[in-house]
C-alpha cells in the first residue's frame, strides 16, 4: 500500500475478531439526539450483515473557539465530497442513490409490509457500501424484493425527485435502472483482482471506461507525458481514464474538470478553513490542497504532502483527499476519503515512544541490508480523536492512518502515523460479550491471556503496522513504483510487509524496555489472535465456495499460511480437533517469530527488486485459496453466535452557533439513526450532477 492513501486500511489485529463482531441490536430508523446526562450507547442498527456503531469525541469542549470553527469548516470540506466517492465506485452510482432516496424519503405507500422491510434493508445496505457492491468482498448485491414491487414503489414516490434523464418518463427510467439493480450478471464485481484477467476491464469501479489494462499501462508508460525521476508523482491518482475520438486520455477531478461542482464546495471550505488555521505551517497545507484541488496537479499534490508532514504542532488535523488505490485493481486511482481529527494528548504518548525508536527498529529488522533505509527520516507519531469521516473512511473505517504514501515522500520528508483511538475504544465496547473467543480460542489459558492483553496487542500492532511498518525499507534505484512493478499485488503485498513488521517486533522485549507494553504475553496474545484469525476466523467474511479476493485477507491469509506451511517440520504452528473443532494452536512463538522474520525479508526484497513473478507466486499460492470443509465449519460455528461480521460508523454532526454572521461556537451532537443520517447528507452535500 504505497499510494498516497490515507488510512491504510488496517482491520484490527489482534482484535480483529473483536471489533468486527458485534451484538445485534435493532434501533429506530428515524430522529437523532445529543446524548447529555444519559449514559452513551456505541449500538445503533443492524442489518443484513451490518452492524452501526456510534463514536464519542472526547477532548471537543477542550478547543478553543478558533480551534472550533477551524474543525467545523474542515467538517464541511470532507462532507461537501461525499459525492465523489459514490460516482468514482460505479458510474451509476448517483442514479442508484438518488432513487433509493427519493424512494425512502416520499413514498406514500405500506412502509410495514415485508417487501417495504426487504428494499430497507437493500437502501442500508447501499449507504453503507456507497453502492451496491458490497464494502468489502467488492461482489454485487441485489434487493429481495421483487423489480415489480420496486417498480411500484417508484411509481407511489415523488417523481420529481427522480433522478430521470432529460425527456424520460418512468417506464423508460425503469427500464434503465433494471440490470444496475436487479442483474446480479451486470457488473458483478467492483474490483476484480483475479490472475489471468483484465483487471481494468472486469472491475466496474468508475476509474476507466472503454479501455483495456495494456491500453492503461501503456498509456502511463509514456515517459514524455509522465516522466519517471527519484521524485517521480503518482501519475495517475486523480483521474479517470477513457478514450476520446479513438485516443486514450485522461478526465483529471479538479474545478472546471471533472468533478467539479463538489470540488468547488470543498475548496470554499479548505479557504474558510485556512482563513483560522491554528499557525503559518498548517495555513500553507490547507492553501496547498486548496491550490492541488484547483489545478489538478500532482506535484501541488507532493507539496501540500510536504507542508501537512511538516505540521506536527496543531490539535486539529484532517487527511483529505484522492488517496486509497485499494478500489483500482492495478493500484493507480485514489478514491475519495478524509478524516478529520484532534489530538488524543494521553493515548500518544504510547505510539510516540515507537517513533521515537524508528531508526532502532529499522537498524535491527531482518531485511537485507541494501533494502534498510540508512536514516529513517521524520516519522511523526500520534493518537487521534476522530470527529467526521467521510468517502471511502465512512461509514467502515480504518483503525490507523500513515501518511504519506509516496516512497520518495516517505524516504527524504517522512510521514505521520496515528492510531484512531476514540473508533478503537468504540470497537472495544461493542465487542464486550461477542463470545468469539471462547468458540474460537479453544484453550482457557491462551483465551484468558487475550482478553488480558488482546486490546493491547491489537493497539501495538496497529501502531507499529503504521508507524514503523509502512515507513520501512526502500525500493533499489531504478526499479519503479510498486504500482508498476508488483500491479494487482501491490497493495496485498504491501499491507503483508507492514503486518509482518508488526508481528516481528511485537515479541521483542524492546517493546518492555520503552515501555510500551508490561511483558511478552502481550504478543503471544497477538500471535494468536493473528494467526487464528488469518488461519481461520476472517473465512466468516466470505460466501461458503469463494476464494479470497479482498487485498487485506489475502495479506492475512499469506503470513499465517506461509509461516504456517513453514513452520510444519518442527511443528511451529498446527490445527488442532477438540469436540469436533478445530482451532489453531501454537507451539513456538520464538520460531514463529523467525518466521515472520523471513517472510518479511523476502517481500521487501520483492518489493525492493519489483520482482513481480515472485510476489504473484507468493500471493497466489497463500493468501487466495479457501480450505472449504474448514470454511464450512467456521461459519456454522460463527453462525451460532448470532453476530454481525462487519461494523461501521453514525457520524457526530457539527452545528455552528451564530450570531448574525459570526461563529460564537460549535456544538457537537450524536445523531443515534443510520437512515436518518443518509437522507440529512442527501438533502445537504448532494453537488454532483448525474453526468459528470
Amino acid at each position: 500500500m504505497q499510494k498516497w492513501k490515507i488510512p491504510t486500511m488496517v482491520l484490527l489485529g489482534a482484535s480483529t475478531l473483536l471489533s468486527a463482531c458485534g451484538e445485534k441490536n435493532a434501533a429506530d430508523k428515524s430522529g437523532s439526539s445529543q446524548l447529555k446526562d444519559t449514559p452513551f450507547n456505541v449500538m445503533a442498527e443492524s442489518f443484513a450483515d451490518l452492524q452501526l456503531l456510534r463514536y464519542q469525541v472526547p477532548g471537543w469542549e477542550e478547543l478553543t473557539l478558533q480551534q472550533k470553527t477551524l474543525a467545523y469548516y474542515l467538517y464541511e470540506a470532507a462532507l461537501s465530497g461525499r459525492d465523489l466517492y459514490y460516482d468514482q465506485a460505479n458510474k451509476h452510482g448517483l442514479t442508484l442513490r438518488k432513487t433509493i432516496e427519493a424512494i425512502y424519503g416520499t413514498y406514500k405507500g405500506d412502509r410495514n409490509a415485508a417487501d417495504w422491510k426487504k428494499f430497507e434493508e437493500y437502501a442500508g445496505r447501499v449507504w453503507f457500501s456507497t453502492g451496491n457492491h458490497h464494502h468489502y468482498s467488492k461482489d454485487k448485491f441485489v434487493p429481495e424484493c421483487s423489480f415489480e414491487y420496486f417498480s411500484e414503489l417508484v411509481k407511489n414516490s415523488d417523481q420529481s425527485q427522480l433522478p430521470l434523464a432529460q425527456g424520460e418518463n418512468l417506464d423508460a427510467f425503469l427500464n434503465r435502472i433494471k440490470p444496475v439493480i436487479f442483474d446480479a450478471s451486470f457488473q458483478p464485481k467492483m474490483v476484480d483482482l483475479r490472475a489471468g484477467v483484465d483487471n481494468v476491464a472486469s472491475s466496474s469501479v468508475n476509474f476507466y471506461e472503454g479501455v483495456s489494462q495494456k491500453e492503461v499501462e501503456a498509456f502511463y508508460d509514456n515517459t514524455a507525458q509522465f516522466p519517471v525521476s527519484d521524485q517521480t508523482p503518482e501519475w495517475g491518482l486523480n483521474s479517470k481514464v477513457t478514450k476520446e475520438n479513438g485516443k486514450v486520455v485522461e478526465r483529471v477531478w479538479k474545478v472546471g474538470g471533472m468533478y467539479s461542482a463538489a470540488l468547488e464546495k470543498v475548496v470554499y471550505w479548505l479557504d474558510k478553513a485556512a482563513s483560522v488555521a491554528e499557525n503559518e505551517q498548517q495555513k500553507k497545507a490547507l492553501q496547498l490542497l486548496s491550490e492541488y484541488y484547483k489545478t489538478g496537479d500532482l506535484h501541488t499534490w507532493d507539496e501540500y504532502n510536504i507542508a501537512w508532514v511538516a505540521d506536527t504542532a496543531s490539535r486539529i488535523d484532517i487527511s483529505h483527499g484522492f488517496i486509497e488505490v485499494y478500489n483500482d485493481a492495478i493500484g493507480k486511482k485514489g478514491s475519495f476519503e478524509s478524516v478529520l481529527s484532534l489530538k488524543d494528548m494521553e493515548t500518544t504518548k504510547t505510539i510516540a515512544k515507537i517513533a521515537k525508536e524508528a531508526q532502532w527498529f529499522e537498524d535491527n529488522s531482518p531485511l537485507m541490508p541494501e533494502h534498510k533505509k540508512k536514516t529513517v527520516k521524520g516519522i511523526t507519531a500520534k493518537a487521534i480523536t476522530v470527529i467526521v469521516e467521510s468517502g471511502d473512511a465512512a461509514p467502515s473505517t480504518p483503525i490507523g492512518i500513515n501518511l504519506p504514501n509516496s516512497d520518495w515522500l516517505r524516504k527524504e520528508k517522512g510521514s505521520k502515523s496515528v492510531s484512531l483511538s476514540n473508533i478503537v475504544h468504540a470497537y472495544n465496547e461493542s465487542s464486550a460479550g461477542s463470545g468469539m473467543l471462547d468458540e474460537f480460542v479453544g484453550d482457557a489459558a491462551k483465551t484468558k491471556r487475550m482478553k488480558e492483553f488482546g486490546n493491547l496487542g491489537s493497539d501495538l500492532h496497529t501502531d507499529m503496522h503504521e508507524c514503523i511498518g509502512h515507513a520501512s525499507g526502500q525500493i533499489n534505484p531504478g526499479v519503479g513504483t510498486p504500482d508498476k512493478t508488483l500491479k494487482n499485488y501491490a497493495s496485498c503485498l504491501e499491507e503483508a510487509r507492514a503486518d509482518l513488521v508488526a508481528l516481528y517486533y511485537i515479541m521483542d522485549k524492546k517493546l518492555v524496555d520503552i515501555g510500551v507494553m508490561p511483558s511478552l504475553e502481550v504478543g503471544m496474545a497477538e500471535y494468536d489472535s493473528y494467526m487464528m484469525n488469518g488461519l481461520m476466523t476472517q473465512l466468516t467474511r466470505l460466501k461458503l465456495g469463494d476464494n479470497i479476493e479482498e487485498a487485506h485477507m489475502r495479506n492475512r491469509a499469506l503470513n499465517a499460511y506461509w509461516v504456517f506451511e513453514k513452520g510444519k517440520k518442527d511443528n511451529v504452528v498446527e490445527f488442532v480437533k477438540k469436540d469436533n473443532k478445530t482451532y489453531v494452536q501454537i507451539n513456538d512463538y520464538d520460531k514463529l517469530r523467525v518466521l515472520f522474520g523471513e517472510l518479511l525479508r523476502e517481500i521487501q526484497r520483492i518489493k525492493s527488486e519489483g520482482d513481480f513473478n515472485a510476489g504473484k507466486n507468493l500471493v497466489e499460492t497463500y493468501g487466495v485459496k479457501v480450505n472449504q470443509e474448514l470454511h464450512k465449519e467456521v461459519l456454522e460455528r460463527f453462525a451460532k453466535l448470532n453476530i454481525k461480521s462487519y461494523k461501521g460508523f453514525i457520524q457526530p454532526r457539527l452545528v455552528p452557533v451564530m450570531e448574525g454572521d459570526k461563529i460564537t461556537d460549535v456544538k457537537l451532537e450524536y445523531p443515534d439513526s443510520f437512515y436518518g443520517q443518509m437522507m440529512e447528507y442527501a438533502k445537504k452535500y448532494a453537488f454532483l450532477p448525474l453526468v459528470n
